[in-house]
């Protein structure tokens, strides 16, 4: 038979251990707490999106309670509310960032975050092909944003970040410059990297976005104040000078070279042209074999020019563009079919004029392209 327990008497604790344990637990939670979100200012948790059906452009940050989601937002927009000015940074404006990508460049991504502008306004977008070289560019670009968004510097990680892949297959499966480049290989090159850049301007552009700056992966060298700078102009559309920088065995050191032949003004010579062509015919720029005399931005660069010198263009090409957003709302986008003989950013720029938005460059004001 068991025998009955006698009364149990508990020691009492002191003072001075409950207070070390109240400690201990504070402690505790506090890391657990403070460890599940990455440390964000007031002013980004302020704009972060309520809801993963946001706007693409604002910041979605996830809920770390459990319990039912919330609805899906009924969201009102002023449009007449978004400022698009000539000193973005004082009116803190949205900027939507746009790069189609076929290969990473690791001094693209370093040029990046070396931009002045407020990175909190600045939205990424990114669009990718499912081929071999786009899927490790995929990878690479991954593990740039991981280390840049969740462990670098909070002035460093930008407003957002959205990465897409084509839904399309690429016309060329290599991305050499030669090959891309070839007179026979223009057409269903452009026309695939014009749908490439609808796709993203589509799926990217937010109701509270004031500019879209269009920046090729391959462009690894600006002026940190390049989105000030192109700004401060206020111009609907507005182009800077790319350049690329080699070694010249002639001189035996380093120079530069135009780069960009798609920002031109028209000429008599390519208009006659194109009342000669087929309607679904284009015109190239930068080949002898269609020599159209126009009067490229590349070579109007003077080395004692001043830097803010601008010109009215024709064309523009795509290497780094800075667009105000109401151009795109208005439907200018990146025909990836002749349009008036101009496929891709010089059909876009012609798109533009027709809807009254006159495109400018700057001959003076360089950025420069990778160099293979």
């Amino acid at each position: 038979m068991a025998r009955p327990l006698g009364p149990v008497r508990l020691k009492k604790a002191s003072p001075v251990t409950l207070a070390i344990g109240a400690v201990f637990t504070i402690l505790v939670l506090y890391f657990l707490i403070g460890s599940s979100a990455p440390d964000f200012s007031a002013s980004r948790k302020a704009s972060a999106a309520s809801h993963p059906l946001s706007p693409p452009t604002s910041p979605f940050r996830k809920s770390t309670g459990g319990g039912k989601p919330k609805a899906p937002p009924v969201a009102h927009y002023n449009l007449n509310n978004v400022t698009i000015t000539s000193d973005p940074l004082s009116n803190r404006e949205n900027i939507l960032l746009l790069t189609p990508m076929a290969r990473f460049y690791q001094q693209y991504w370093d040029n990046l975050l070396k931009l002045s502008y407020p990175h909190e306004l600045i939205t990424l977008g990114f669009i990718l092909p499912k081929t071999k070289e786009g899927n490790a560019a995929t990878t690479e670009l991954q593990k740039q944003i991981a280390k840049t968004q969740k462990s670098g510097p909070e002035k460093d990680r930008f407003k957002s970040i959205i990465i897409l892949r084509q839904d399309f297959d690429p016309p060329l499966q290599s991305q050499d410059e030669a090959e891309r480049h070839k007179i026979q290989n223009q057409k269903i090159r452009r026309a695939a990297m014009a749908k490439a850049r609808n796709s993203l301007l589509f799926t990217t552009l937010g109701p509270a976005t004031s500019w879209v700056l269009w920046l090729d992966a391959d462009v690894i060298e600006t002026p940190s104040d390049l989105i000030q700078d192109l700004a401060a102009h206020n111009k609907p559309v507005i182009a800077p000078n790319c350049f690329q920088r080699f070694y010249n065995p002639e001189k035996k050191a380093m120079d530069e070279r135009p780069y960009d032949f798609n920002n031109w003004q028209d000429s008599p010579t390519a208009v006659e042209l194109a009342k000669k062509m087929g309607p679904d015919d284009i015109l190239l720029e930068g080949y002898a074999d269609m020599a159209t005399y126009r009067a490229l931005m590349a070579y109007m660069h003077k080395t004692d020019g001043l830097r803010q010198e601008t010109v009215p263009l024709d064309g523009v090409g795509g290497a780094a563009l800075l667009v105000k957003a109401d151009v795109h709302r208005d439907g200018a986008m990146f025909p990836p079919f002749s349009f008036y003989h101009l496929i891709e950013t010089e059909g876009f720029a012609k798109m533009a004029k027709r809807l009254g938005w006159q495109p400018f460059g700057l001959p003076n004001y360089k950025v420069y392209h990778y160099n293979e």
